[in-house]
């Protein structure tokens, strides 16, 4: 059987691709994270030829699709999507950008990263990060089950039939759901199979496999494992050497893979029969066509290729050599290949008189002029492939790192619990921060609910803005993507990532507290740098409210029940669940209003937890209004006779305004001319604009948190037009004006610049509030030496030009 080879090179995205889906010869439809699904129509047979139009254009990620088969209703089909909004889109597949969905279908709480049609047409299901899997009904448009019992996202689902559906996860687990074992909605797991390894991609092994299984999973090891639905494994297919991300079945009856390796690889039985590699470093997706065979593949430079075995498909003579080329030219970063010994590579010469023996077998060459190359040995065509310059990466200082006798660029010490040492987190800019966050894991035996947080740190402390340190998971990019991962088109000399106009918003959510405990407010708090954890809050709430009841002051105390409730929402902030209890929100709020002053920064800690939940941007009080209401009065009211406003109180009040962002409900709050107008006046306050003294005018934690919701008022301006009023805006960059003229701390700057910077592209260069800030952006360059934050002011000053 001849080998793939390049049909069509479709370019259009203006980020990493993550989902194709080639249903019949003539469209092939993408999504990817510059927030687009787009449609390729072929124009030409040979050789092939796409023409591309956006069927959706949103303001999130876009990372699953899937394509419901033509019916008399919908001739052309329907396409569906979904990603980071948690809104499943459904529209022809004809649609463009200003059509409207034929139906958006609303359940899922966070990323919907795999979608699928049932057997028979009349259902999708839904794989999602908040843990669960969905059934949609295609008469109802609603969902007909959720299918429950994951403890981490649900990675990908699979449809097996009408009533079977298996479901991969990253708690290591696959489960099978016998969809006629539904009660009230809610479908327990037939059975379970529990792995080794995080599960990624699914698939159906077509009748006639030698393994005789029913399905294959592919996990991060870079195993392909293959099942029977009993569960009993009989078989596995190693050839990949990271991470695989998706996988799909061929006519022939043959499996195709993708992964973190570059590679797109095609299973023959229980063989790796041909590897294809790409001019980038991750592959995400690959999709076969049912009536040619031919593969698209989605990857992370923004390209669909297409690959076919009929020579009538394949790409002009140019175009082929352009491709291999391209592969010849990637570079390839060490740390993805282990150590090399130069000295003892063989010369070119090895190409010549040595074959590989295997597919896909790669051998690194010492080139006359010193560098180090890799070649790929192809089965079909008996011959070493170039595919890729080995290169160094180095971090920011340009200097590397000793730890247990080998470099890297950062070598971080991590607390993971208080009054334990450090744990040593090395990393190298070429990795992926999810995998080595993995590994740390793995190395220190801790619990796999780290994951997000440690590759979010990772993230935030090398990509040249820290922008995300210490904000939490955003629910945004996928676990496996991120912006600052090493590209290798990319010149790792030169290359800057383009940080405005800002598009993520930030939150503050870890439960943690930088103090011992929670002393008297009065005169300062100490200084100990000590983490706590929710259990400190609530020991401080219970303290305080022991007092309480000994006072006589029952009215404001917590009887039994309502600690009760509160000890509910404590679990579900542990275990990254939102808080719904409107009952466990009103005894939150009754403690930041109704108790003593200086006893409100416990309930104030909390309050900020449960700020991104959705129940919470919806609660209002009879007598304080909105959260944002409550969270601001709770810091500025009631303040002891001849005492300021405490600036950690201010803090906790930033945070929970910034973790509001966090639901589409909080975001809608904000958006209310009263709620921003409200904000805004919380920060003029806080930096004394208007008279009054500022409010801890060098706390670097309040301003953190004071910048942080600015950022996210102007990600919310820029991605919603006309959502925050001029007025409103004008008073924001009076503020970061203020912060850029007499802060000297990095992160604070930093942040500033970006608020700034992102509100200069809503409100236009030649408005007179958006000139006036030339004179601070470039005050703040001067006062601060960290290159991200000269790199961001002249970032700024440039949208000024």
């Amino acid at each position: 059987m001849a080998d793939f080879k390049l049909s069509a090179q479709l370019v259009g995205h203006d980020a990493d691709v993550r989902n194709v889906c080639f249903p019949t010869p003539d469209i092939v439809f993408s999504a990817a994270r510059d927030c687009t699904v787009r449609a390729w129509k072929r124009t030409a047979a040979s050789p092939p030829t796409f023409e591309p139009s956006i069927t959706t254009q949103g303001s999130e990620f876009c990372n699953s699709l899937a394509y419901i088969p033509p019916s008399p209703d919908y001739p052309d089909g329907l396409i569906v999507s979904g990603g980071t909004d948690t809104i499943i889109d459904v529209r022809k597949a004809t649609s463009t950008p200003s059509d409207n969905a034929e139906r958006l279908l609303i359940g899922h709480a966070r990323n919907v990263c795999a979608l699928a049609v049932v057997p028979g047409g009349r259902h999708i299901v839904s794989g999602s990060w908040d843990k669960t899997a969905r059934i949609w009904s295609l008469q109802k448009w609603e969902t007909e089950a959720v299918l429950a019992g994951h403890d981490e996202a649900v990675w990908d689902v699979l449809p097996l039939d009408e009533t079977t559906i298996v479901t991969a996860s990253a708690d290591k687990n696959i489960r099978i759901y016998d969809l006629r074992t539904s009660v009230a909605g809610q479908v327990e797991p037939r059975s379970t199979i529990y792995t080794s390894e995080v599960v990624r991609a699914l698939c159906q092994v077509p009748p006639g496999h030698p393994s005789g299984a029913d399905f294959a999973s592919a996990s991060n090891d870079g195993a392909i494992r293959l099942w029977k639905l009993t569960g009993q494994p009989v078989g596995e297919l190693r050839g990949h050497d990271s991470f695989i991300y998706s996988l799909a079945t061929l006519p022939t009856g043959e499996l195709v893979s993708s992964g973190e390796d570059r590679t797109v690889r095609v299973w023959r039985g229980f063989e790796c029969v041909q590897t294809i590699t790409h001019p980038a470093i991750s592959v995400w997706s690959v999709s076969a066509c049912p009536g040619t065979g031919d593969i698209a593949s989605g990857a992370s430079d923004g390209a669909i290729r297409i690959f076919s075995r009929s020579p009538e498909r394949l790409a002009s003579p140019d175009v082929l050599a352009s491709f291999d080329e391209s592969v010849k030219s990637s570079s390839i970063p060490q740390q993805q290949v282990g150590g090399i010994n130069k000295e003892k590579l063989p010369g070119p010469d090895f190409l010549t008189t040595k074959s590989g023996t295997k597919e896909g077998q790669v051998q690194m060459i010492k080139e006359e002029n010193g560098s180090v190359t890799a070649h790929q040995w192809s089965m079909g065509q008996q011959q070493w492939i170039n595919v890729g310059t080995v290169v160094d990466a180095v971090g920011s200082s340009g200097r590397k790192v000793e730890h247990e006798g080998q470099s890297y660029d950062y070598v971080f010490d991590v607390a993971i619990e208080e009054g334990q040492p450090s744990l040593k987190l090395p990393y190298n800019l070429s990795e992926n921060p999810y995998t080595r966050a993995q590994k740390f894991i793995d190395d220190n035996e801790l619990s796999q609910n780290f994951l997000d947080q440690v590759a979010q740190f990772i993230i935030a402390n090398t990509q040249g803005a820290t922008i995300g340190q210490n904000s939490g998971d955003s629910g945004g990019p996928d676990p496996y993507g991120t912006e600052s991962r090493y590209r290798p088109a990319d010149d790792l000399g030169t290359s800057k990532a383009k940080t405005l106009p800002q598009r993520e918003y930030l939150y503050i959510t870890a439960a943690k507290f930088e103090r011992k405990s929670y002393p008297a407010l009065w005169p300062a708090l100490p200084d100990a740098q000590v983490l706590t954890s929710l259990l400190a809050i609530f020991k401080k709430i219970l303290s305080v409210n022991t007092a309480l009841v000994a006072a006589g002051r029952k009215e404001h105390s917590l009887n039994p029940p309502a600690q009760v409730a509160l000890g509910a929402a404590r679990r579900r902030l542990e275990a990254g669940e939102p808080v719904g209890d409107e009952g466990a929100i009103s005894l939150i709020v009754m403690m930041c209003t109704q108790w003593d002053y200086l006893d409100r920064l416990a309930p104030l800690d909390l309050l900020r937890c449960v700020a991104t939940s959705p129940a919470a941007a919806r609660f209002k009080s009879s007598e304080f209004g909105s959260l944002v209401q409550v969270a601001v009065s709770a810091a500025l009211d009631s303040i002891p006779p001849g005492a300021q406003p405490h600036e950690n109180c201010a803090m906790m009040t930033a945070r929970t305004i910034a973790n509001l962002f966090r639901s589409t409900e909080g975001r809608k709050l904000l958006a209310q001319p009263s709620e921003a107008l409200r904000a805004a006046s919380f920060v003029d306050r806080v930096l004394g604009i208007g008279g009054q003294p500022a409010i801890g005018p060098f706390n670097r934690n309040l301003l953190v948190a004071l910048t942080t919701a600015m950022v996210n008022f102007a990600v919310l301006a820029s991605k919603e037009p006309g959502s925050i009023s001029a007025d409103v805006q004008v008073r924001f960059l009076t503020g970061l004006a203020r912060i850029l003229q007499t802060q000297t701390d990095g992160e604070v700057v930093f942040r500033a610049l970006v608020a700034a910077g992102t509100l200069i592209t809503v409100i236009g260069k030649t408005a007179p509030e958006a000139r006036s800030l030339s004179s601070p952006i470039s005050s703040s360059k001067s006062r601060v030496s960290e290159p991200r934050v000269k790199e961001a002011a002249d970032e700024c000053l440039s949208l000024l030009r």
